[in-house]
Formats: C-alpha cells, structure tokens, sequence
C-alpha cells in the first residue's frame, strides 16, 4: 500500500496544510480518507479530480467532510464526458443529510446521492476495493470511526478524532503504519473523550504493538515538536509528524 498525506492540519488549514484527507493505493485503487478543508485542491497534486475510487469518511466536523460539497460541483456539474458514476462514500449515519445541508443549495434533496453512492458505517470488517477494512467507533463527541485497511499482509490504522480508546487500540495492534491523531498538548488540555496528545498517541502505539507511528491533525496552534518528543518519550518505535505530500510504502 501507499499512503499520501493530502492534508494533515487539526481543526483549521494552517499556512502549510490543508485539513486531514489521506490517500491510499493498491492494485491501481484510490482510497481517500476523509476530505476536509481545503483538501480538494491538494489533493490534485496526487491525483486527477475523477480518479478516486471510493471515500471513507471518519466524521463529519468540517474539518475531515466539507470539501465533499466541493467534490460534488466537480462531480454533477461536469459537462465534458457528462455526469460522473456515482463513487461510493463510506461515513456516519446522517452524511448524505450533512453534506447536502452544508452545501444548502443542492438541485434536490437527493442530488447528493446522484454522484454519491452513500454506504453507512457500523463497527465491522468489509470490503473496499482490494482492500479488507476493520472500522471501530471511538472515543469523540460525535458518531465516528477509526480504520485498519489491510492489503497484502500489510495493516495500515488511521485513527480519525478521538481520545483515548480501546477500540483504537485494538484497530492499531501490530500495525505497520499508525497515523494517529496528537491535537492535544499534554498537560494542557485536558478534555476527555475528545482528542488525544502526543504521549497518548505514543502510548496509545506502544500498546499495541505497532511498528510506526505517524501524528497527524495538530492544530496550528499546537507545537508538534512538543508532541513529537512527548510521543517519543514512551513510544521507542519510530515516530514522525505527518506532513502534506509525503509518501508512505507501507
């Protein structure tokens, strides 16, 4: 598998980042994983504006959905090749509602769903592609969910938001790859069930076993290099900051 990281800001775009979107690859396969502000346009750089395949959605705070209002204008106003298929788009119960009440001005109520092939997430494992996927909801103030993506004895996890989380934990066991949300700094904040900091993000990895870690969505307000060192500290494995238009073999 590839991973690209599109956008890895927390909360808004930064000067050097849109917000969390990440693109996945395999067999000639594009995954995207979320899609918030300002990811449409970076995401133009890794790939043509029809060539995803399928959309996981972790939640929908704008900040990981509301570029798939602008999606939708590329997708059902094209007029070279006409409309495109429906792609399908896996997230939350309610995300064909949310999407088509940010945008407020869809053609009709089910307009969405003409360029959307909406699929609700529950905790489970399908099929996306070639890829088997594993989906747990975690630990923030809306319905939403981490992801494992396997593909070829390879195990990537994207935890999306969360705070501290069981169910996270197990979708990280022995994972090759974990890309795991540090919008928190410790010992500053201190809201549970919300986001996680960097040494939860390494202790969160340390638990489970995984091979690398990857902190992604820190909020331009936050240090990373405060969270880099605190994940450092009690995860002895690989860690690193995300950061847009880095690849990953994994």
């Amino acid at each position: 598998m590839k991973l690209t990281v599109v956008g890895c800001s927390g909360s808004f775009p930064s000067a050097e980042s849109a917000c969390s979107s990440y693109l996945v690859e395999a067999d000639g396969f594009r995954l995207l994983l979320d899609m918030g502000n300002g990811a449409l346009g970076e995401l133009q750089r890794h790939c043509g504006l029809y060539d995803l395949d399928a959309i996981f959605l972790s939640h929908l705070h704008a900040d990981h959905c509301i570029d798939m209002c602008a999606y939708f204008v590329a997708r059902y106003y094209r007029h070279d090749g006409g409309r495109c298929d429906p792609i399908p788009v896996y997230g939350p119960e309610g995300t064909e509602h949310r999407l088509t009440t940010a945008y407020a001005d869809t053609p009709s109520a089910s307009s969405m769903s003409e360029v959307f092939d909406f699929h609700t997430v529950k905790p489970g494992t399908f099929e996306i592609g070639p890829f088997t996927v594993h989906t747990e909801r975690v630990a923030h103030p809306v319905e939403a969910y981490g992801i494992r993506v396997e593909h070829g004895g390879r195990a990537l996890t994207y935890s999306g938001d969360t705070g501290v989380s069981d169910a996270l934990e197990e979708l990280a066991r022995d994972a090759d790859l974990f890309l795991c949300e540090a919008a928190f700094t410790h010992g500053k904040e201190n809201i549970p069930d919300l986001h996680l900091n960097g040494r939860e993000a390494g202790e969160t990895a340390a638990r489970a076993g995984a091979r690398r870690l990857v902190l992604t969505h820190i909020p331009p307000w936050t240090d990373p290099q405060v969270n880099l060192a605190d994940a450092r500290a009690v995860f002895k494995g690989p860690v690193e900051l995300a950061a847009p238009r880095v690849s990953y073999e994994v």
